[in-house]
């Protein structure tokens, strides 16, 4: 097969790389432009809507509000993921065809249909549009996110030599879960809870229609102001985008800092 010229190539990655990073730089600069309609850069800049936002009396509780939800989304989510992808890895692996369709079906429910169910099914205190059920319908509209990553992961090692390895050594399973295979699948956890907290983080749907104003979430006070002011809702965005990167940053930072004493102490052996 012919490979395309090298210019071609350059070409091609220079219009994915501007498909992609564009828009990203057009919010930030809508988010500091004072007007910006008729020219073709704006005709002035300022952080007005970033101090009308920040004063908002909802910008904090929001904020907080959406921590909560993406981080119990992705406890919940390694909690139930971990243990049952490697019990069907280990003892079922038959059953494993079946996990991956169900793990599937929350791309094919929309998230309208699934805020709706569990809000009809659980019409009951304490659970009826409370938190607990948000972050329930987060976990499950977030589990293939979860899913996929860990599950190459526990592909990609010899899950049952390892395994029968801590068995001979006395380890039981939750120790073999923590101990062993946990360490080993970490770049899959890392890579799933990254997905997850992205994808609950500005989850609109079911945080509008399941807690509503009663547990209001950014993306909620976001869409609010893009009804207003688009330019605090760009401002907002920005913001957004900004909080997850650095999450996503101090996650990575934490795993690179416990993996370190690993890799010092196999170097000592």
């Amino acid at each position: 097969m012919k490979q395309r010229p090298p210019v071609l190539q350059g070409l091609l990655v220079a219009l994915f790389v501007a498909y992609m990073i564009l828009p990203i730089i057009a919010t930030y600069t809508f988010s500091i432009a004072t007007k910006w309609d008729i020219t073709l850069m704006p005709e002035g800049y300022t952080l007005e809507w970033y101090q009308t936002a920040f004063d908002h009396p909802y910008f904090s509780i929001t904020l907080t509000n959406s921590f909560i939800v993406s981080i119990a989304a992705v406890l919940v989510g390694l909690l139930f993921i971990v243990p049952t992808t490697y019990w069907v890895h280990t003892r079922v692996p038959a059953a494993k065809p079946l996990l991956d369709l169900l793990m599937i079906l929350p791309f094919g429910i929309p998230a309208v249909v699934l805020a709706l169910a569990l809000i009809r099914v659980y019409a009951f205190p304490p659970f009826a549009r409370s938190p607990f059920l948000l972050i329930s319908a987060c976990v499950i509209f977030s589990m293939p996110f979860m899913y996929r990553p860990i599950s190459n992961s526990l592909m990609a090692i010899d899950v049952h030599t390892l395994t029968e390895s801590a068995l001979s050594l006395g380890a039981n399973t939750l120790q073999i879960l923590i101990r062993v295979i946990a360490p080993n699948i970490l770049p899959g956890i890392l890579s799933g809870s990254l997905l997850v907290f992205a994808t609950v983080f500005a989850e609109f749907t079911l945080a509008n229609l399941i807690t509503g104003a009663s547990f209001k979430t950014f993306p909620i006070l976001l869409v609010e102001f893009t009804r207003r002011d688009g330019r605090i809702a760009a401002a907002l965005s920005v913001i957004s985008f900004t909080v997850a990167w650095f999450a996503s940053i101090a996650i990575l930072w934490v795993s690179g800092r416990g993996r370190k004493p690993t890799e010092e102490a196999l170097g000592a052996r």
